[in-house]
């Protein structure tokens, strides 16, 4: 079952949270070939940032090159509406929950399915969303679903070929949260970790 579901529970405005999701859904894939990306440092790629809540709480999809699994990395990132306001203005970093997705997944199925943006943006906690594993034409695959790109192992591989860029933990505990912390003040002072199926 989902760890954290007393913390991030259903939005009472279905009609919105439609709307929401196909609006995810539809501008998270068409983003991987759109050129309107924006470039916010030498580390960061802005894929697409769209309102998903009636506060203007912002889902943010952005790719970077990771030190820990040597490829582009994609996450998203939520940010309640208080993030830009009460709390950065006073110096305090935004609380963040760590989603980890399971087998077969990527940083989008959370987004388009779990509903639970209305409730962080109530609550002023940003939602860290990342990739379930390494991507891309070098990185070692095998062909069972349960092993491999998409597999949703959070361990640091220790033999050939995974080891290349299979770290994910190192990626999780140590390397995104960093890069959070840095480029958006979240999860400096507060973070916790949950998921599904992992």
């Amino acid at each position: 079952s989902t760890v954290g579901s007393s913390i991030i529970s259903r939005s009472s405005n279905k009609n919105v949270a439609a709307a929401a999701a196909s609006a995810i859904h539809t501008r998270h894939h068409a983003s991987a070939s759109s050129d309107s990306s924006v470039n916010i440092s030498n580390k960061l790629q802005v894929l697409s940032k769209i309102s998903v809540t009636q506060n203007d709480g912002r889902l943010l999809r952005i790719r970077h090159k990771s030190e820990s699994t040597n490829t582009d990395m994609t996450f998203s990132l939520f940010l309640p509406s208080s993030h830009g306001t009460i709390l950065r203005s006073k110096n305090q970093s935004t609380p963040a929950l760590y989603w980890l997705s399971g087998l077969t997944c990527d940083d989008t199925n959370f987004s388009i399915k779990a509903n639970a943006f209305a409730s962080a943006d109530r609550e002023g906690i940003a939602i860290v969303i990342p990739d379930t594993s390494p991507r891309g034409e070098n990185v070692a695959d095998d062909e069972g679903y349960d092993l491999g790109k998409g597999a949703g192992f959070y361990v640091d591989a220790t033999e050939e070929p995974w080891s290349e860029h299979y770290n994910m933990y190192s990626y999780i505990t140590k390397e995104l949260p960093s890069v959070l912390e840095e480029s958006y003040g979240v999860g400096v002072d507060a973070k916790s970790i949950f998921g599904h199926s992992m």
